[in-house]
């Protein structure tokens, strides 16, 4: 399973939902996929009614069993999985961040980093934390320090900006 956004907000009084996509538009959230809902309280599936871009990055998702606001309201918070074999194919050139997880990161003259373990987003990149024991980088996701990704081979090349890796 594989998160794809959090449920922000109950949107009207008919129990549909603002989704915060974590990649938008979200294209495996889709009427009739069964997705799963998880909160602290636990997880439950649940089947797509509807679902449509709403604004910037939002998705507005029905939901088959939630009808009114205050069930809608009960869901704020909960994070929306699918499955991993239900996201669109990526293109030769993209890659889904948590297929990095693992990789290991590696500088362009062959320095050993450590391996990506977390993606986050700082609203003007994403940033990738890789671990090495008790050392952290956290390298920014941009093309003028990412040089080369290999998924298949667990494998990232960067070029590091000065200071990056102090």
């Amino acid at each position: 399973m594989v998160a794809v956004g959090e449920v922000v907000a109950p949107h009207g009084l008919r129990g549909l939902l603002r989704i915060r996509a974590f990649q938008p538009p979200a294209p495996s959230l889709v009427p009739g996929r069964r997705i799963v809902l998880v909160a602290a309280g636990g997880e439950r599936e649940v089947v797509v009614a509807s679902a449509g871009p709403h604004g910037r990055g939002l998705v507005l998702l029905g939901i088959e069993g939630v009808a009114d606001r205050n069930a809608a309201e009960a869901l704020v918070g909960t994070r929306v999985l699918v499955r991993r074999a239900d996201l669109p194919a990526p293109a030769a050139d993209e890659f889904y961040y948590h297929d990095l997880v693992g990789c290991r990161v590696e500088t362009t003259d062959g320095r050993a980093l450590g391996a990506i373990t977390a993606t986050f987003s700082t609203g003007l990149n994403d940033v990738w934390i890789v671990r090495d024991g008790g050392r952290e980088h956290l390298i920014p996701v941009i093309a003028d320090v990412v040089r080369a990704i290999d998924a298949p081979a667990g494998r990232v090349v960067i070029d590091p900006l000065p200071g990056l890796l102090e």
